[in-house]
């Protein structure tokens, strides 16, 4: 990989931050956007701004046609059997709802879910409200000092009560990749269904839906170098088939009357009213621009960053890092004795380097740490080495003005 060729197609890092180069170590937040899927956006309003699947005229059939090959490159980059088992959304957060509301029809009381204990809250908050709803029991699997889930917990959960697994690929706070594949096949050794957050592997590790056998996986085109606010369910045929619409209105009809509504096919039973459609389009040219670079050329460049920076940190006193699971994606969580979070990333902000600090949305993992947050470095296929260096000397400044 020519990493500082594909710098060059990001354009918010050639600027400053305070009067220093930006070192953009937020990725798993939000990763930023190349230029050729700024200029889709850009070319979308320019040239064939128009709703789609609703006109007969040039501009509609022209957004209609690239929206919808938009879907089709999703699904040949997940590898769905088809390509109406993608349903736009705005998403992850959206994704998961839509399966959670649906399950509201479909659990009693009495039957259970599970959760990992690394989820971020968006696949945490929607089921403790189904299970208000509905009855429904939530249970946890639990996690040890090195940020793993303990499988055999997993498995004593597990029963014929169970009716639905969801966790994430990749925790979002410590990196840790999780045995879905293992998981997928116990859930479904007792009936269950299951859904896996790909939020934050989808940037670092390529997810094969089929070969997965998973029934649900959601994600994000702003963690995949597109924009915010669209994302994609995917779920099985069978099991979309199952829910019932997610909101009313234009586009998942097929009939209205005041009598009786009948709801469109797949995908358009979930997609409600105008979507996203520069963002959809834009969406797959973010996987156009990833896929010309290579998952694998990605996943490898960023493993080397990530065991540099890990090392480096390693050698400074009084730091720790949370999440040493043997297998990892590009994320590094930390803490720093005697020194909060927060006051460490308003220091490296003020020297152009960009980390998150905080819970990361997913408390129950500071709780059990028994700490407030972490700092958070995450690393993309556009960083360097050089700008590891640069973090870990600012940090060195940091926690001498600190303590």
């Amino acid at each position: 990989m020519d990493v500082q060729k594909i710098r060059k197609d990001f354009p918010i890092l050639q600027r400053e931050v305070n009067g220093q180069p930006l070192v953009y170590f937020d990725n798993a937040a939000t990763s930023q956007t190349p230029v050729q899927v700024i200029n889709t956006i850009v070319d979308y309003y320019k040239k064939y701004n128009a709703n789609i699947h609703r006109g007969v005229h040039s501009l509609s059939q022209e957004a209609t046609d690239a929206y919808e090959a938009a879907r089709k490159k999703i699904q040949k980059h997940f590898n769905a059997a088809q390509s109406h088992e993608i349903i736009f959304t705005s998403g992850t957060t959206h994704s998961i709802n839509i399966v959670s509301n649906g399950y509201a029809e479909l659990l009693k009381k009495g039957d259970q879910l599970i959760v990992s204990a690394l989820e971020h809250h968006s696949n945490i908050v929607p089921w403790q409200m189904l299970c208000e709803k509905t009855g429904a029991e939530l249970k946890v699997i639990p996690m040890n000092e090195d940020g793993v889930l303990i499988m055999e917990a997993f498995e004593k959960l597990l029963s014929d009560k169970t009716k639905l697994v969801f966790v994430n690929h990749v925790s979002n706070a410590l990196g840790t990749v999780n045995p879905i594949k293992e998981i997928i096949d116990k859930a479904h050794a007792v009936g269950a269904q299951v859904l896996i957050d790909g939020a934050q592997s989808a940037p670092h590790i390529q997810a094969d839906v089929q070969a997965l056998d998973a029934d649900y996986y959601v994600t994000s085109a702003h963690k995949l170098c597109g924009p915010t606010g669209v994302g994609m369910l995917y779920g099985k045929q069978s099991a979309l088939k199952r829910l019932p619409p997610y909101q009313g209105g234009g586009e998942m009809i097929a009939e209205v009357t005041f009598e009786k509504t009948t709801y469109a096919d797949l995908p358009h039973k979930f997609e409600a009213g105008t979507p996203n459609i520069a963002g959809g389009i834009a969406f797959g040219a973010a996987l156009d621009y990833i896929n010309n670079i290579g998952m694998d050329q990605i996943a490898a460049y960023e493993e080397e960053l990530l065991n540099y920076a890990t090392d480096l940190l390693k050698k400074i006193p009084g730091l720790k890092i949370y999440g040493i699971a043997p297998q990892k994606t590009a994320v590094v969580s930390f803490n720093v004795e005697g020194i909060h979070p927060y006051d460490i990333g308003s220091i490296l902000d003020k020297l152009g380097i960009a980390v998150r600090t905080g819970h990361h949305c997913a408390q129950p993992i500071m709780d059990y740490y028994q700490i407030p947050g972490t700092v958070r470095a995450s690393f993309s296929f556009y960083n360097t080495f050089e700008e590891i260096d640069s973090m870990v000397e600012a940090l060195k400044k940091a926690i001498q003005m600190l303590q």
